[in-house]
């Protein structure tokens, strides 16, 4: 009988040797956030687009490397005309995923900032809106770095560091997509 009973009730022991997928927290889809993001848009343009020689060159010139082959993006547009870009990324915080959405003005600004999804333990504190909104306005010029114009969050230092990579990362790619022309 000890022995079911063990089966049955697990020690905290146990429970505390969960994986940390286990506090996965979901707050929004792709879709709230590009309407969020762009509410004013009346349709949303996926669009699927590879990495070229050309532009894997230009990205490398910028110090950045592609995490996809290729890039999909949401173009926001209101009566046709282009308001500005979504793409929906993920990184590694610290072990686990971490699903965000970046929203980018038809001129190059960033937008917006929304963590979609959060699976890590600690350093869920990049969801608060005073560290998202350190992004706002930042372009593909903009240093984009942790402790130079984004600032670090303690507890939450990886998760920081990479989503701060991560929005850089597609920055820099839209921009040399919407300066080639590719996204109209």
């Amino acid at each position: 009988m000890p022995a079911m009973r063990m089966a049955l009730y697990p020690s905290a022991a146990l429970i505390a040797l969960a994986p940390a997928g286990a506090l996965a927290v979901d707050y929004m889809t792709a879709e709230q956030a590009q309407k969020l993001m762009f509410p004013q848009a009346d349709a949303f343009e996926p669009r699927d687009l590879p990495v070229d020689a050309a532009l894997a060159q230009q990205l490398a010139a910028a110090g950045v490397k592609p995490a996809a082959p290729r890039l999909q993006v949401r173009l926001a547009r209101q009566g046709g005309a282009v308001l500005g870009f979504v793409v929906v990324d993920e990184v590694i915080g610290k072990f686990e995923r971490i699903t965000y959405a970046v929203g980018v003005e038809a001129d190059g600004r960033v937008r917006q900032v929304e963590v979609l999804s959060y699976r890590e333990s600690h350093g869920h504190e990049i969801r608060l809106p005073a560290w998202r909104r350190q992004f706002v306005g930042k372009t593909a010029a903009s240093p984009l770095q942790v402790g130079e114009d984004i600032a670090n969050i303690s507890g939450a230092t990886l998760s920081c560091t990479h989503v701060t990579e991560g929005v850089r990362r597609n920055v820099v790619w839209l921009d040399l997509l919407r300066r080639s022309g590719r996204l109209s």
